[in-house]
C-alpha cells in the first residue's frame, strides 16, 4: 500500500496559492482514481481517501510546517514503509511548467518537506516536486504577459500568492501530466 500525501495549507484563504499545489494535485489524482470522496479524520487531522486498493490519499489539515507529525502517525498506524510514502509539494527550485519525481532528494528549503524528514528521521520517501517559480529577475525586464513577480520577492511570500491566470493554466496542465505519471508509478 502506498501513502500519497499532498502538502498544503488548510482553508479557503490558501486554496489557490502556489504552496497548495500538493492539495490541487491530490484532487485531480482522486478523480483519476475514481474516488473523490474525501473524509475528515479527527485522529489524523486530515482529509483522507482510504478505500482505494493501491493507495491512501491524504491532505493534512495542519499548516504545512507541521505536516511531519501527521505523516509519521499515518505511517505508524497503517504500517507503511517509508519507501512507499509519496509527498507531493511545490518547489521553488524548479521553474513553473516542470516537475521532478525523485526518491530521497528534495528542495534545499521547504518547511513542509523538512517537517516530514525530521518526524520520520529519514529522507528515503518519494517526492513529486512541482515547479512553481515564475519570477523574473527585474520588473523593468517584464514584457506583456509575463508575471509581475520578481526574484526580489522572498520565496515564503511568493508561495503564499495565488497563481496568476496564465500560470494557473500552466499548472493545471502540469498537474494532469504528473497525475498520469504518478498513477503509472504507484501501480507498479
Amino acid at each position: 500500500m502506498k501513502l500519497i500525501v499532498g502538502l498544503g495549507n488548510p482553508g479557503e484563504k490558501y486554496a489557490k496559492t502556489r504552496h497548495n499545489v500538493g492539495f490541487m494535485l491530490l484532487d485531480v489524482l482522486a478523480k483519476a482514481m475514481n474516488d473523490d470522496h474525501w473524509e475528515f479524520s479527527k485522529k489524523f487531522k486530515s482529509l483522507i481517501i482510504h478505500r482505494h486498493p493501491i493507495a491512501f490519499l491524504v491532505k493534512p489539515q495542519a499548516f504545512m510546517n507541521n505536516s511531519g507529525n501527521i505523516v509519521k502517525r499515518l505511517i505508524n498506524y497503517y504500517k507503511i514503509n517509508v519507501g512507499d510514502l509519496w509527498i507531493i509539494h511545490d518547489d521553488m527550485d524548479i521553474k513553473l511548467d516542470h516537475y521532478k519525481i525523485q526518491q530521497g532528494h528534495g528542495p534545499r528549503l521547504h518547511n513542509g518537506v523538512n517537517s516530514v524528514e525530521k518526524a520520520l528521521m529519514s529522507e528515503a520517501f518519494w517526492r513529486a516536486r512541482v515547479g512553481v517559480d515564475n519570477r523574473i529577475e527585474d520588473i523593468a525586464q517584464r514584457t506583456k504577459g509575463e508575471p509581475s513577480f520578481t526574484k526580489a520577492m522572498e520565496g515564503k511570500e511568493y508561495v503564499l500568492q495565488n497563481f496568476e491566470k496564465a500560470e494557473r493554466e500552466i499548472i493545471d496542465r502540469v498537474i494532469n501530466k504528473l497525475t498520469i505519471d504518478l498513477i503509472n508509478l504507484i501501480s507498479k
